[in-house]
């Protein structure tokens, strides 16, 4: 038939070969911005200056009712798109922007549709609570139904949301950049202990102590008058009904929970203490354990997180606690935050994106990006 066959040297391997590249290579691709605020663009733009290509030319706005409205000026027929999504503060809007965008350009024939939402919005609705519903599970399909065909993203909440989607996800780590500021940014980082603000935030902590050849401390208990479960139902047993008949099997109850006082689980007397988490956003736990850990003795209280929400009263609340310093990475805009409060500082993460925008693209492994990657991390 028409069909060309093209003969590669045996002793060349293929992912070397000029031929191979320039197959895997021939469509082109775009980068575009779901987002027209000065500081979402703001990181689109960093990515496609490390990139090399221009961002791609398309107007998203809210009409005077309300409604999103996305008009991409360019082709992208047969292209790979990379589609960059920063969650501003009306997180809504956003993936409205993120869904139309992704829908315009499935409409318009492009080859392959990659989400970079580098925070995943509603990530911490990841699991059943009494009659509520697994929002981000919600989201996941209704990106895949507007066409995303792939996803990029950074330190999901719980791993296991990787499983929500129907496509492949890329959860990159923002962690070898804040061990990297651990390292050159705080003096005598070696006096630091590592803490967890909570039991759940021990594996995180564990794996940037054993990284730092740092030492650990968890804080465990309640602390009085707090409502951390009540939401739960554990202070309000359902009315015991009378049943007659057949009374069913006697299963065993379950003994009610009673959480200690609360306290720290290791010493960080006369110590630096670097607390790290996945998100800070209301920032009332991360100040309840300063206040605590500047009792036990630490000298200097570091936070250490990827997605910096920093929302409501955040920014005042750092300000006047006892907390050093707050390291957060810009995959959420926080420059208002900033001037609020100048203990907050930001490491960029621009860089292990656009590779990945590059590697996707080029057809070339990841395994590169989550290099010295365990499971727990």
């Amino acid at each position: 038939g028409n069909h060309t066959l093209i003969l590669l040297p045996q002793n060349i391997p293929v992912g070397h070969c000029r031929v191979h590249r320039r197959l895997a290579s021939r469509h082109g691709y775009r980068v575009f911005s779901a987002n027209s605020t000065p500081a979402c663009i703001e990181l689109a733009k960093k990515i496609t200056e490390r990139l090399g290509v221009d961002l791609g030319k398309s107007v998203v706005y809210q009409e005077s009712n309300g409604e999103t409205r996305v008009d991409v000026k360019e082709s992208v027929r047969g292209q790979d798109i990379f589609i960059i999504q920063t969650i501003p503060r009306d997180v809504n809007t956003a993936i409205m922007e993120l869904l139309v965008m992704a829908y315009a350009l499935k409409t318009s024939c492009a080859k392959n549709i990659i989400g970079v939402i580098p925070y995943f919005p509603y990530s911490k609705q990841c699991k059943m609570r009494k009659r509520g519903s697994i929002v981000c599970k919600l989201l996941a399909s209704m990106l895949a139904k507007a066409g995303l065909t792939h996803i990029i993203t950074m330190d999901l909440h719980q791993k296991e949301i990787q499983g929500f989607f129907s496509c492949p996800v890329d959860n990159l780590r923002a962690s070898p950049f804040l061990i990297q500021y651990i390292q050159e940014e705080i003096p005598d980082y070696r006096n630091a202990v590592i803490v967890a603000k909570s039991p759940s935030a021990a594996k995180r902590a564990q794996s940037y102590a054993e990284r730092l050849r740092l030492g650990l401390a968890v804080i465990h208990g309640e602390a009085p008058g707090s409502e951390a479960d009540m939401a739960d139902g554990r202070h309000s047993p359902p009315a015991t009904r009378t049943t007659t008949g057949h009374t069913g099997l006697e299963i065993p109850l379950m003994m009610a929970k009673e959480k200690p006082p609360i306290t720290v689980v290791g010493d960080v007397g006369g110590r630096i203490a670097i607390i790290v988490d996945d998100i800070v956003d209301n920032v009332e736990d991360f100040v309840a354990a300063a206040e605590l850990l500047k009792e036990r003795g630490a000298y200097k209280i570091y936070i250490m997180a990827t997605h910096g929400l920093l929302s409501a009263e955040a920014p005042t609340r750092i300000e006047e606690s006892a907390i050093d310093e707050v390291v957060v990475t810009n995959t959420v805009p926080h420059e208002l935050q900033k001037l609020q409060c100048p203990k907050i500082k930001t490491v960029d993460v621009s860089m292990i994106l656009a590779e990945a925008i590059r590697r996707i693209h080029n057809g070339e492994s990841m395994a590169y990006l989550f290099r010295n990657i365990a499971v727990d991390d």
